[in-house]
């Protein structure tokens, strides 16, 4: 029987490039772009098939917690763990606290195969034998990487050059290429026997700490200290703080992959993208008959070969060509495709003024352990939220100082606590809850409850809770 793969899926990123979709409270991977599911999502359905994999052990942070499991939720992916790590110290870090993780759940010999969360990736005929390839050589006791096939000559990505063919199907790896310039890439192309780096890894969790043990020994000694002192929360596991932070800063190719003399690659065509700009996904959209690709409320006219996305307002776009047209709730970028790789230093200007910094931290929507909620409309002394509670889902029994609250009912029913009352709060109907008074809301149906939520007072923010009572452990 063929041995099973444990997927570990990095999702702790806070990538800003896909500004203003993605923020550094709502990045990329859990975005949803074009198609049904996040990128997240996306990734989670690539390893759901049982005869192939374990359930996915993900590695996040405590800020993404929620959306980890209410997006796994979704799906109806049961998860094997969620490690939380208290600060980011790069990806050999985070792969070795899960490579511990796992070898204490399945053993050493467990085969682990490290994914970003995300990737867009077709996940074909020419994805699955790279995989049983992959999973072959890491048996044998190789470090695995996925090299796909160039296309073009990308200077975004890092390259791999192929070495001698091992057995099985995979080869030695030659050399690790950085990020190259324009002229660098187009003589790796035509040369041929270069990959992409994709950042795709599998190997066994025995074999990896091993060779971090040889290494960078204060990266596995790190790792095995965090998870033996870790904690159980809810659902997610944390990491020790105080032992995770001795682990240095840096990336599992410069740990490992770039020095071990076991490091091997299967080249492979499957299609792939790290969607590291609105470019890029462009180029991975669906496009009508002008070359556009468009979601969400758009009208176009005379345009061609534009991005076109929003979330909000109907955009009307007229005579334009070769651009990206994203609106978000609060933000609207306009650029040039061919620029797009460029956003970040926008978006370092944006974070630079106090006045605008909030539009690359904070996104509109926010998620809680029981639900979470969209920010729709803020003025002086009064904003306008739309909070969804998951069915069986309770927040808080909470009191506010400096803010009183309306509550609408606009879908399901709402079982609302008032100081010592309780009332039922069906569709069309609302109460109010006057300041400093206790209050809780639950959702004791089978549907997601909505509400709008407005708040009026003199100071309006998240912090003016106090938590008398709380099931998830925060009063």
């Amino acid at each position: 029987m063929a041995v099973r793969i444990v997927p570990v899926i990095m999702a702790g990123g806070k990538g800003t490039r896909l500004w203003p979709l993605s923020r550094a409270s709502a990045p990329k991977q859990f975005i949803q772009f074009v198609g049904e599911h996040t990128l997240f999502q996306q990734t989670l359905a690539r390893v759901s098939d049982t005869a192939l994999y374990d359930p996915p052990v993900i590695v996040t942070n405590q800020e993404f917690r929620f959306l980890v499991a209410e997006q796994a939720r979704e799906m109806g992916v049961e998860l094997g763990g969620t490690l939380l790590e208290p600060m980011a110290r790069n990806t050999a870090a985070a792969i070795a606290a899960a490579a511990v993780f796992v070898a204490s759940c399945a053993g050493e010999e467990a085969v682990l195969q490290v994914l970003a969360s995300d990737h867009e990736i077709a996940a074909d005929e020419d994805y699955l034998a790279a995989i049983r390839i992959a999973r072959e050589a890491a048996c044998s006791g190789k470090l695995v990487t996925f090299g796909i096939t160039p296309t073009e000559p990308a200077t975004g990505y890092g390259y791999i050059e192929v070495g001698e063919a091992l057995a099985g199907g995979a080869h030695a790896v030659k050399a690790f290429v950085e990020k190259p310039q324009a002229a660098e890439a187009e003589r790796m192309l035509a040369a041929g026997g270069f990959c992409w780096n994709s950042g795709i890894f599998m190997f066994t969790a025995g074999q990896v700490l091993h060779e971090m043990e040889i290494h960078v020994p204060e990266i596995a000694a790190a790792a095995r200290a965090s998870v033996a002192t870790a904690v159980a929360d809810l659902d997610f596991i944390r990491l020790d703080a105080e032992a995770f932070a001795t682990s240095p800063d840096i990336s599992i190719d410069y740990a490992i992959m770039e020095k071990t003399g076991n490091a091997a690659v299967v080249p492979s065509s499957f299609a792939w993208s790290d969607l590291g700009s609105w470019d890029a996904v462009w180029k991975l959209g669906r496009r009508d008959d002008a070359g556009n690709v468009v979601s969400g409320n758009a009208t176009l006219l005379d345009t061609k070969n534009s991005l076109v996305m929003s979330r909000t307002s109907h955009l009307a776009v007229q005579g334009m060509e070769n651009v990206a047209i994203v609106a978000s709730e609060d933000a609207v970028y306009i650029g040039r495709l061919e620029d797009s790789q460029q956003v970040g230093k926008l978006v370092k200007r944006l974070a630079a003024d106090k006045e605008t910094a909030p539009l690359t931290r904070d996104h509109p929507t926010s998620y809680r352990p029981w639900g979470g909620y969209t920010s729709i409309l803020n003025g002086d002394r009064f904003q306008v939220k739309r909070l969804f509670v998951l069915p069986g889902k309770k927040l808080s029994l909470q009191k506010h100082h400096h803010r009183s609250e309306h509550w609408i009912c606009v879908k399901g029913t709402a079982e609302v606590t008032i100081g010592d009352e309780v009332k039922v709060v069906r569709e069309n109907e609302s109460v109010y809850i006057p300041q400093g008074e206790l209050h809780r809301l639950a959702n004791p149906g089978k549907i997601m409850l909505e509400m709008i939520e407005v708040q009026t007072g003199s100071y309006l923010g998240e912090d003016d809770i106090i938590r008398i009572v709380d099931e998830f452990g925060r009063s």
